[in-house]
């Protein structure tokens, strides 16, 4: 164990996990390379989870976040904040929600915490709708409608959850049926589900699962749950803090490939966004988003430098299109990574959209996951210059492949070449 392991071990908590059997220490990046301690040199297929979305030290934000650092920090939402503003306005405007506010936070996880809020004070309800296998962060209210096992270390919750099914097209009662059938089972086992309870505030749910393994319904599913909710009157929150930003390649916001009915009544957002800054966030109407009668602040939330960042990242992979990119080499990169799994037993599926890929990994004959080898795949691919992550609800079995959006043709089959290795070593 290293010196710096050994720290970390002592000071830290022992629930906060490091991949791999010798942990890595990044020091640096550039574009989609980053280097460890050690001077070795790594393509990143993972991105902080998904959070360096652009490339890493993308010298538009580093400029953005240099100057503005060379001004001011931070002032708090107390005084008026020109960047907040600014990003703001271009939120409001890409979301497709209409009359839309915005609300900065620091994290995905104090986004969906506010999204709560806002929808439990709006329909004087704490009842929430979840989808099985989601995950919606780390906070008391999140873990309590977080409905993936591995990620909800307590019961105790201020919120009655229940729990809906669809999120996961390939597992559960309904696997066998077809697109149309399934969308009509979820929707049909909604409505009993609602018979059954008092009305409640809000069904929250990814449009493709990312803790869970992006996993994902059939498109239309939330579409068609909308209507059965409007009819009740209940708030659909959707929450995009890994599916936005164009990472699906055909939508900007996840939430499009189930969008027949309109936008959500709230969307959360993080990662991408600040491109590895502190950035999360609310959109809503403007009549639930103003509906708390009491003051409320985020301390860091909006902050002058972290502004900065995400106007630089937003106008970046705007103007060059990486939602387009996305589509197309995270096209490629799922053709070729299913070329490889027609050839490996254990490979139960490879699924996703635009660059967010998943793996999943069973037992070759049989649909148990396959835990130790997802992990033996991930020692394997680092040790031959790549890094992925993993995830899934059932024992952590999938690979999840999220690289950033400036990710090249050549860098994506160098990537696929190098996780084929590591699927063939591990057999």
């Amino acid at each position: 164990m290293n010196e710096l392991h050994a720290r970390h071990r002592r000071v830290l908590p022992d629930w906060l996990a490091l991949y791999y059997d010798d942990p890595l220490e990044i020091t640096h990046g550039e574009g989609r390379h980053v280097w460890d301690a050690e001077g070795n040199k790594y393509l990143d297929f993972f991105g902080g989870i998904l959070t360096t979305m652009t490339a890493h030290a993308l010298p538009e934000v580093t400029k953005a976040v240099s100057e503005q650092a060379g001004r001011i920090n931070h002032s708090s939402t107390l005084y008026l904040n020109r960047p907040m503003v600014d990003l703001a306005e271009r939120i409001a405007h890409v979301s497709g929600i209409p009359d839309a506010r915005v609300f900065f936070t620091t994290s995905g996880t104090e986004a969906n915490d506010t999204a709560l809020l806002l929808a439990t004070t709006h329909r004087r309800s704490n009842t929430v709708l979840a989808m099985r296998n989601s995950y919606h962060g780390r906070s008391f209210s999140a873990v309590g409608i977080t409905g993936n096992r591995g990620w909800s270390p307590t019961s105790l919750s201020p919120l009655q959850t229940l729990y809906v099914h669809g999120g996961v097209r390939g597992r559960g009662p309904f696997a066998d049926l077809g697109d149309a059938e399934f969308v009509e089972a979820c929707v049909a086992d909604l409505k009993d589900l609602l018979g059954h309870t008092r009305a409640p505030a809000a069904l929250i749910a990814e449009p493709i699962q990312g803790v869970g393994g992006f996993t994902s319904p059939p498109d239309g599913l939330y579409a068609a749950f909308r209507e059965v909710l409007d009819a009740h009157g209940i708030l659909w929150i959707a929450d995009e803090v890994q599916t936005g930003w164009g990472r699906t390649g055909e939508h900007f916001w996840g939430w499009q490939a189930h969008g027949r009915s309109g936008p959500p009544d709230i969307v959360t957002f993080a990662k991408g966004i600040g491109n590895g800054m502190s950035i999360g966030g609310v959109i809503a109407r403007s009549e639930i988003m103003n509906c708390l009668d009491a003051n409320s602040i985020s301390t860091f939330g909006g902050t002058q430098v972290t502004m900065a960042a995400g106007l630089a990242n937003l106008s970046y992979l705007l103007e060059h299109d990486l939602q387009g990119n996305a589509r197309r080499v995270g096209g490629l990169l799922i053709e070729r990574l299913r070329a490889v799994a027609a050839q490996d037993p254990g490979v139960r599926e490879v699924r996703g959209r635009g660059l967010m890929i998943g793996v999943e990994l069973t037992k070759p004959g049989t649909d148990l996951a396959d835990p130790d080898r997802a992990a033996a795949v991930l020692e394997a691919a680092r040790a031959d210059g790549l890094l992925i992550g993993k995830g899934g609800g059932h024992d952590t079995s999938a690979l999840r492949v999220a690289p950033p959006l400036s990710l090249t043709v050549a860098e994506a089959e160098e990537g696929a070449a190098i996780l084929e290795g590591a699927l063939r070593s591990t057999q």
